[in-house]
């Protein structure tokens, strides 16, 4: 059960040749601040880049809907795990921020993968 303010995030930096291991946690206590826990670098050194999108409503969605966006959301970063370094949905802010492996196209790829499916998503920024 995923309860309003968890956070899901996933982090495994891989090296550029190998696929990223999705973990899933769920956090309610408070974290450190995402400047202090998302990767500046991959394990090959490269920069990454960083996505982060607006998702209005998601936390006032009933339970079942709510899961069900979750593991869609899981899905587009599994299907992305190639260029995912760091994913973290942040249910109370309602926000998903994503660092992928710079390759050209990725952040929108992914940005339109998940408005496929929650059409309220909004770019906020994309570094």
């Amino acid at each position: 059960m995923i309860f309003p303010g968890a956070s899901i995030y996933a982090y495994t930096p891989v090296r550029s040749t190998e696929m990223a291991e999705l973990t899933v946690h769920r956090n309610l206590l408070p974290a450190e601040p995402l400047r202090k826990r998302v990767p500046e670098r991959d394990t090959d050194g490269g920069p990454l880049a960083d996505v982060m999108v607006l998702l209005p409503g998601l936390r006032d969605l009933p339970q079942h809907l709510l899961q069900t966006a979750i593991a869609q959301i899981q899905a587009v970063c599994a299907y992305y795990s190639h260029a995912v370094a760091f994913a973290e949905l942040n249910i109370r802010l309602n926000l998903l921020f994503v660092s992928v492996r710079p390759i050209t196209g990725i952040r929108n790829e992914i940005f339109d993968a998940v408005r496929g499916f929650l059409p309220q998503a909004r770019l906020v920024s994309h570094i």
